[in-house]
């Protein structure tokens, strides 16, 4: 088993990683040469072309805070549902 940690990446950094890839496999090398230029598996490598495929690193950020803000929103919603269901409780007085 590896040693390697474990890397996050930001969305500009998948976006740059992306665009080299498709320049190394244009320009002849092949896959596993470029996974390991990278150092990224193929999965990875899959993953971010399905997620961040043909997008610019602005959109890539933006759309990272998006998802970041989405998930705070769905957060406070579910903890508002929790103190009305709460409040209901209460008022029929079965505590």
């Amino acid at each position: 088993m590896s040693n390697k940690r474990r890397v996050r990446h930001t969305p500009e950094q998948v976006v740059r990683k992306l665009r080299d890839a498709d320049a190394m496999l244009n320009a002849g090398k092949d896959l596993a040469a470029v996974l390991q230029a990278l150092e990224i598996s193929e999965a990875t490598l899959d993953r971010w072309r399905k997620q961040f495929g043909g997008m610019k690193s602005e959109e890539a950020k933006r759309l990272k805070e998006l998802e970041e803000e989405n998930l705070r929103l769905k957060s406070i919603v579910a903890d508002q549902a929790l103190d009305i269901q709460m409040l209901k409780h209460l008022q029929k007085g079965n505590w």
